[in-house]
């Protein structure tokens, strides 16, 4: 299971300060701890406004590579913020987080992904908003992978996330997010999965055990990757469970290294 790591975006308070004040040690310590943890990608999103977004996302991305050589993931939904990322970084060592069946994204944002040869999250939704079913993921998704294929992105590359929402407030967003993961792992061409993990406890308390417990549910189903703290805890150790138990780590190396190293 690949690992996206999420701390990096605008959204946390600590790190829109560090990027108003360009703050390269604090971006630093949260790249190379990320990486520590196991990250394949750095999760990297500059939205504090508009007007400084592309800027701030040149700034972060160069700031990524001079700590570590994990690649990152642009997340914007900004085709210029997402360009001046991508020009940044070797091509093919990216993920593009994201595209959607939402006309105007798409159009914008696929012809990205075939320039730079990046990974994608494809969100399963289209311009009739979230999902409410799976039926609605399937249909954006369809239009998603009609594009896609005319476009010469190899399903492989495409990693879809059926956008799973808080618990507390759609109980039954669980059972069917489970199901879309094992109905794309069958039918999706070779497409992944991927899910925004801290989404399923927002609202909750303790909300490190729905994290780790979903996570194990979804790994089981199939899951591909996942967007996630890697430094919640418990969670580092949870994914190399997770990769162990489902035959992603032969003769389980990985997690035995990870016991002799005290990581678990």
């Amino acid at each position: 299971m690949l690992v996206v790591a999420e701390r990096l975006n605008a959204t946390r308070k600590p790190v829109a300060e560090a990027l108003r004040k360009r703050d390269k040690v604090f971006i630093r310590d949260e790249v190379r701890r990320q990486a520590e943890a196991g990250a394949n990608f750095l999760d990297v999103n500059t939205a504090l406004s508009p007007k400084e977004e592309r800027d701030l996302m040149i700034w972060a991305v160069e700031t990524i590579r001079e700590a570590t050589d994990t690649p990152p993931a642009i997340d914007t939904a900004n085709p210029e913020a997402a360009r001046a990322g991508l020009e940044r970084v070797p091509k093919g060592s990216a993920l593009l987080n994201s595209i959607s069946g939402e006309t105007e994204r798409l159009e914008k944002m696929l012809p990205l992904v075939s320039e730079f040869d990046t990974k994608v999250v494809a969100l399963a939704m289209d311009d009739a908003g979230m999902p409410n079913s799976n039926e609605d993921r399937w249909r954006a998704l369809e239009r998603i992978f009609q594009a896609t294929d005319a476009a010469g992105v190899p399903r492989e590359h495409i990693f879809v996330d059926p956008l799973v929402r808080p618990l507390a407030t759609n109980p039954e967003q669980v059972v069917q997010v489970l199901d879309m993961i094992r109905e794309i792992q069958a039918k999706g061409g070779g497409a992944g999965t991927i899910v925004g993990l801290s989404n399923i406890s927002f609202g909750l308390p303790a909300r490190h055990l729905l994290n780790r417990t979903f996570l194990a549910m979804a790994a089981g189903a199939g899951l591909t990757a996942a967007i996630l703290d890697p430094l919640e805890p418990g969670m580092a150790a949870a994914v190399l469970a997770a990769n162990a138990l489902r035959g992603d780590d032969p003769y389980c190396m990985n997690y035995i290294g990870a016991h002799r190293e005290g990581r678990l």
